[in-house]
């Protein structure tokens, strides 16, 4: 016969060791990446390993997205109802999901943050980018410059980087000429190639200005479409490798380290790899080529943390937010991945005063490079920058297409989203 006082505590006791898992019940946080490599994942691991070392009661899952198809497979995500509670937000996504209002509202949150009177004026400015509302933090920026290859000038008879427009395509040519498979600019016609093409457009054309006050585009006045013939004539004139009309980063950065081609534009996460295959006496990275009024416009971007209003775990997420982005572990991230950081001062570090840097603080330190902001504001930006830009573009390289008529296509769609994006302003 069962004892009624043993059986009693044996129910208590069952009742407190219940009690105790519902307790202690580990918090599950889903952290996407989007801008991913093996080597940066394991970085990020690293950390997250950390800040779980100090949090045993969360769990995270990374999902990891291959860029090339990170747009479509998040967006795959969102309509299934995935929604991930931290993601690796891109300036080009921001405006498209802050403007559905499914970004979380961080301003609450970086108003009793003990980090956020150190943040640089620049990083809040990019964090309120679209509707003046925080919808991230931005994690490091990303400025352009232009990569050469000193052995391979050097064999073209060439002793210094091109300082303007008319000489980088004169420098292609003789590099080109080398034969041998080596081409003098590693174009990036896949995702991603965005950039190049607005830079060298406004480049030609002396303006940052996306759109005028009317909100009509300026992509095709006269001298933005001779931005985008240059482009075009660089890469059918043979100065590209053929099959650049399909790389990515990893195919634009290898190939400038293996020294199939010559000149590279990139931010300082290409610095990285590069570092890693070459040496350094064997490259170096200088301003962008001027355009005829004496100025470049090298884009400068930017890649954040973001949380989704419909994340359960929000309190949390934030948590982990605050601790990837805190003095310490943004200064390893960002030197690690290759931005420039958040905080005000962090230039100085040590790190930051490589020579390879050069090029990078000659452009933030004259008035000749003025940096081009993309108007990552518009809610079809993403699409845009993705999908449009890339497939109209390979046509175009290809010869399916005209400069001028995929010039006006762009022109058309942005005018559409600029106005409606005003209108909503009113």
């Amino acid at each position: 016969m069962r004892h009624p006082k043993r059986h009693v505590l044996s129910l208590l006791a069952l009742s407190v060791s219940l009690f105790s898992c519902a307790s202690f019940a580990a918090t599950k946080l889903t952290l996407v990446e989007v801008i991913t490599s093996p080597a940066r994942t394991e970085m990020l691991q690293k950390m997250l390993t950390a800040y779980k070392a100090q949090h045993p009661d969360v769990e995270i899952e990374v999902v990891s997205l291959p860029w090339g198809q990170a747009f479509e497979k998040l967006g795959t995500m969102i309509q299934s109802g995935q929604y991930p509670d931290v993601v690796e937000m891109p300036d080009t996504w921001q405006g498209l999901y802050a403007s559905n209002g499914m970004l979380a509202d961080l301003e609450p949150r970086l108003k009793s943050w003990n980090g956020t009177p150190d943040l640089t004026d620049k990083t809040l400015t990019m964090a309120r980018s679209s509707g003046g509302t925080a919808t991230m933090v931005p994690y490091g920026f990303y400025l352009r410059a232009m990569f050469w290859n000193k052995k391979l000038f050097q064999q073209a008879g060439l002793t210094e980087a091109p300082k303007t427009m008319n000489e980088f395509m004169a420098d292609a040519r003789k590099i080109s000429a080398l034969g041998n498979g080596i081409s003098g600019y590693c174009m990036r016609g896949g995702v991603g190639g965005t950039n190049a093409w607005m830079m060298f457009m406004a480049a030609m054309n002396g303006s940052p200005e996306f759109f005028d006050k009317e909100g009509n585009s300026t992509l095709t006045q006269p001298g933005a479409i001779k931005g985008a013939q240059f482009l075009v004539d660089m890469y059918q004139k043979g100065y590209a490798p053929k099959d650049s009309v399909n790389w990515g980063f990893n195919e634009i950065v290898s190939s400038f380290y293996s020294g199939k081609c010559a000149m590279l534009d990139q931010d300082p996460d290409a610095l990285i790899a590069i570092k890693n295959s070459m040496n350094p006496d064997d490259f170096s990275v200088a301003p962008m080529p001027l355009g005829p009024n004496g100025k470049a416009y090298p884009t400068i971007g930017y890649t954040g943390w973001s949380m989704f209003k419909q994340s359960k775990n929000q309190d949390q997420g934030w948590d982990l937010i605050s601790f990837l982005s805190n003095k310490e572990n943004n200064l390893t991230w960002s030197k690690f991945v290759g931005t420039l950081p958040i905080y005000k001062g962090a230039e100085q570090d040590a790190y930051y005063h490589a020579p390879q840097f050069a090029g990078w603080f000659a452009e933030l330190n004259s008035p000749d490079y003025i940096p081009l902001t993309m108007p990552t504001h518009l809610k079809g930006w993403g699409y845009f920058n993705s999908v449009i830009v890339k497939d109209s573009s390979q046509e175009t390289l290809l010869g399916q297409n005209d400069t001028e008529s995929m010039v006006k296509d762009w022109a058309k769609y942005l005018t559409k989203e600029q106005k409606a994006w005003l209108a909503a302003q009113k």
